[in-house]
Parts: C-alpha cells; structure tokens; sequence
C-alpha cells in the first residue's frame, strides 16, 4: 500500500426534521413570518383514518410492519404533522405517502398525526451493540503497516502519512487509486479486497492518529519555501492544516512525498487549479514548498475513540435522552426502528431529504458511524 490506504472517516447523527433547507434572504423591507404554532388533532377521529390507510404499514399500534418502515405510536404530534406536510409539498418521496398527503384534506391529517402521537411508543427492539469503528478500523489497517507504519506515521521516504488526515479526502484519494489516476503499487491491489465498512472504519482510525513532528533536516529550505506556500494556504489552510474534511492536510507530510505528488498534478492526477498554480514553479521551488510543509506540526483530524458518543450528544441537544419539546417538529428517536434511521440519515446525508441542519450536520460521515449511532437509539427504551 505504497501511496496511501485512504477512505471513508464515517457518517452520522440523528434521524431529524430540525429544519427545512434555508430559503433565500428576504428584502430588508420583509419581515419573516413567524413559525405557526402546532394545530391539535383529533385522536378518535385520526384512528378511523388510520384505519382505512395507515395500518398495513404502521399498525394500528403505531409500530412498523416490517424493517425499514417507522414506528409512529408516541411520536411528537408536531413532528408527524411537519412529515405530512412534507409529504404533501413532495419535500419527501415516498410515493404512496405523497399520494395519500396531497389527496386528504390537511385537518384529516392532523387527526392521523394526533392519534398515533396519542398511542403508547412500542417496545424498542433488542439489537446487538455495534461493533466500534474505531476498533475495527485498527484491526484492519494491520494490513497497511509495513509500508504506513503502526499509527500511519510512516518512516519510509516516499511513503505518505496517513496519521491525522482528512478523512473526505481519504476517501478520494482511494477512488483515485483505484481508477488508475494515480500512479499505484503492488500494494495497492489490498485495497479491492476491502468492504465498505472496512475502508471507512480504516480511515477513520488514521484519521485519528497524531501527526509526529518530523526531526530530520528537509533537504529543501522551509524558509523559502513559506512565501511560496501562501498561495496553497487558501485551500489547505495556515501552515498546511486544512479545515475542510476533503481538502488534505500537509503538515507534517512526508518531503520526498510531497515533492512526488505536486509534480503529479503536471501529469497524471486531475485537478486543473493545482496544475496551473504547479505550472510556475521550478524543482527547487517544489522541494522548497514541500519542506515547509514537512516540518509543520499536525493534529487529529477526527477523535474516533469517542466519535459515536460525542455525536449522541450533539443528536441529544434537539431530539433529547427523554425526547423533544412537544411544540417542537422534532422526532423522537429513542426505540425507533433501525433500518428506518439507517436509510433516513443516508437520505439527510445525501441531500434527498431536506434539512439544511441536519445535511451540514451529518456531511462528513459515512455508513459504519450511520449504522452505530442508528444501533445505539434503536435499542433504546422509548421515553
């Protein structure tokens, strides 16, 4: 795995209706409206109406048919209102529930959403504990020491660290290998025998590790190339610390690497701003811009130990251990079933649903942190 094993950091957080993408500013002279307040349902009449078009899927108990469907018994009634009416304005896709939502008249629909909130939540099913990325990162990046090093800190000229990188541009960085835009090594034939899960839990674990300082003279001359390097610093941040999850960083990159790969962008590797910017300069100057960069402290780009529990947290702050304010269109997850949360979240994460907050929320995550934290509240009791 000569160039570098890169991949996915993975993805996550919360099932939610945290909001709708924003909408343009309005003119100064406009004042924006303010929220409407949730309208109450009627229970009795909602179950009737439940009856005839809801229960083949959701029951009449409010639990999912089968996985992959939500359960609605005990939902926020403001969140199951703000659905419909998504559903309605075709924001969701679902094409039987669009159809029932545009055809039935929205006070009906708040009868629905009234009675299944009314019902007691079902049981949470009982799943597995999650497998911690993290862990099985570090179990399978055993294939990637020889050449990367233990924590991705490699020793070897010429060979990339992959301690601390971005994770997004790990991912892209694999792919590129894998077409054939970068120049690849028998190594790098490993990374066609690898899952999905196993090339995001891999990043995930690199991306982790701490930078080391590099203690060797770079043979090019930092202080010319700092001057040099202003120009790389719009993408890839002061000093080589980029903040953007597909930007890569380059402190404390390996020099003779780096020298590698910036004359790469001459050739074989296709980014049009980079080959123009590279066209300018001279073989000193690149072994220049690349010492400054080697010698550059570095730091984690992720904190993979703690990952999914940091992420609960920041999920909890709107959907809450006990659940949401019932004024606020915000689901509860605690007990909901898995699948659902799994294909909701790929959906705010792949902008097919719309939430601008949870989209920018859950953007620099892949599946494996998606299936863990959909595990945790799945299994769950109900609150």
């Amino acid at each position: 795995m000569k160039r570098a094993l890169l991949f996915a950091a993975a993805f996550a957080l919360a099932l939610a209706g945290c909001g709708d993408k924003s909408s343009p500013a309005p003119q100064k002279a406009e004042q924006k409206a303010p929220a409407a307040a949730p309208q109450k349902g009627d229970p009795a009449a909602g179950r009737t109406l439940a009856e005839a078009q809801c229960k083949e899927c959701h029951g009449l108990d409010g639990k999912g048919a089968a996985p992959g469907i939500p359960h609605l018994g005990g939902q926020n009634e403001s969140y199951l209102q703000l659905a419909l009416r998504e559903y309605r304005e075709g924001k969701r896709t679902h094409a039987v529930l669009r159809s029932i939502a545009r055809n039935t008249p929205e006070a009906e629909l708040f009868n629905i959403a009234a009675y299944y909130a009314s019902l007691t939540p079902p049981a949470s099913a009982e799943h597995a504990k999650a497998a911690a990325p993290y862990e099985q990162g570090k179990a399978a990046a055993a294939a990637c020491t020889s050449c990367h090093g233990e924590d991705g800190n490699s020793k070897t000229p010429g060979i990339p660290t992959l301690a601390g990188q971005q994770p997004r541009y790990l991912v892209a960085a694999t792919q590129e290998y894998l077409l054939g835009e970068r120049k690849a090594s028998p190594m790098h034939a490993k990374l066609r025998g690898l899952t999905r899960r196993e090339t995001e839990d891999i990043a995930l674990y690199y991306s982790s590790q701490t930078p080391q300082v590099r203690t060797q003279a770079p043979a090019g001359d930092p202080k010319a190339g700092e001057p040099l390097a202003s120009v790389c610093g719009g993408c890839h941040g002061v000093k080589g610390i980029s903040n953007d999850t597909a930007t890569p960083k380059l402190a404390a990159q390996d020099e003779k690497y780096l020298v590698e790969a910036i004359k790469a962008y001459r050739t074989s590797r296709k980014r049009e701003n980079m080959r123009l910017y590279i066209t300018g300069l001279n073989e000193k100057d690149i072994q220049n811009i690349a010492a400054f960069y080697a010698i550059q402290a570095s730091q984690p780009a992720e904190r993979g130990k703690t990952l999914v529990d940091d992420l609960t947290a920041k999920c909890n702050r709107c959907h809450g251990a006990g659940g949401a304010p019932a004024q606020m269109p915000v689901p509860r997850l605690n007990g909901q079933d898995r699948d659902y949360l799994v294909m909701a979240l790929r959906a705010y994460r792949d902008d097919r649903r719309e939430s601008s907050t949870m989209h920018k929320m859950s953007l620099p995550y892949g599946d494996s942190i998606i299936e863990s934290i959909a595990t945790y509240y799945a299994s769950q009791p109900p609150r």
